[in-house]
């Protein structure tokens, strides 16, 4: 396709966009510098509709870019905006309190409802190389003790444990033994270790140590990675005149299984787009999934992303989401 076409669709895509009405050749004279003749321009689009990139919704209206012309205008024609300093500040502003794991996913998928205006998807991390940092018992009552395991991206799991009747200082001993073992320890590892707790302590504190040792490790085995934050959802409703599938897109953000295969298809771009049909789910074939993976240097691997209608700011919303991916892996790194 040559460079005046690409031109033409470019300016379809940008005006429908920001008008939500089918564009005709008059109205991107008027608007863009095409320097071309109205009459070329209708040539133009005549040849853009033939080959499937713009389509007429009805009869003597304008044009409206069918997900041919979109994937062709990503690929081909949009180009990142770069954020602000003002939008960059912001982002580093909102992220730089965030305390922990559950903290920063929490922080991350409000943020990018916020920026992107659509529906923000954040799976939680799979820190491969997170390790234990402190396991902390907690006397609750006489017969049981609540099991704290913090791991080195501050992450906290807690479970309360049935142990039977035991005095506090023997619960200070299992405490000491149980942190010699798994401090610095992998977390994948770090249940293996528990194997042997059962029979290196005193004989009295066997039995407690060894329902400990289930606890801890059954604690050490959750897969955060399977689990997915949505924010942004009521952005649905403002999605625009003519999108009508916001119940389904509803059914399918429901489903963690739907949300993780979205996520986990990210190629090795910066940014992946998947427009209308494009999504493995009919659910979702009136809508884009933009995403990016985030943390690979900081031993995670996860990605985020957002879900809207095809009619979307793509230049705009693929630079949020890489700017936003970007942020959190270095604030991971950092801690």
């Amino acid at each position: 396709m040559d460079d005046r076409k690409l031109d033409v669709l470019r300016a379809i895509v940008t005006d429908y966009v920001s008008s939500h009405e089918p564009v005709g050749s008059k109205a991107l004279v008027d608007r863009h510098n095409l320097g071309v003749s109205s009459a070329t321009v209708r040539n133009d689009m005549a040849v853009l509709e033939d080959e499937g990139y713009i389509t007429q919704p009805h009869t003597s209206a304008g044009r409206i870019p069918t997900d041919k012309g979109y994937r062709l205008f990503v690929d081909r024609i949009a180009a990142l905006k770069p954020l602000s300093p003002a939008e960059s500040r912001a982002i580093q502003a909102f992220m730089s309190g965030a305390l922990d794991v559950d903290d920063i996913v929490t922080r991350t998928v409000r943020l990018l409802a916020q920026v992107t205006h659509q529906v923000a998807i954040v799976q939680y991390p799979i820190v491969s190389s997170a390790t234990v940092r402190h396991i902390e018992l907690v006397p609750v009552s006489d017969d049981r003790v609540l099991v704290v395991l913090i791991n080195s991206t501050g992450r906290v799991e807690q479970r309360t444990v049935e142990t039977g009747e035991i005095a506090h200082a023997d619960v200070a001993e299992l405490a000491e033994r149980i942190n010699a073992r798994l401090v610095g320890e992998r977390l994948a590892a770090a249940a293996e270790s528990l194997d042997g707790l059962p029979g290196s302590v005193p004989e009295r504190l066997a039995a407690t140590a060894g329902k400990l040792a289930a606890a801890l490790g059954t604690m050490l085995d959750t897969e955060v990675a399977t689990r997915v934050a949505v924010g942004g959802v009521p952005n649905l409703t403002s999605f625009g005149p003519g999108f009508d599938a916001v119940r389904p897109v509803l059914e399918a953000l429901e489903e963690q299984v739907v949300l993780l295969t979205l996520l986990s298809e990210v190629g090795d771009d910066p940014v992946t787009v998947r427009i209308g049909a494009e999504n493995p789910y009919r659910e979702l074939s009136a809508t884009s999934v933009i995403a990016s993976d985030y943390g690979q240097h900081a031993g995670v691997r996860a990605s985020l992303g957002i879900v809207g209608p095809t009619r979307m700011d793509y230049p705009s919303t693929m630079a949020s989401v890489r700017a936003v991916a970007r942020y959190v892996g270095r604030f991971l790194s950092e801690r």
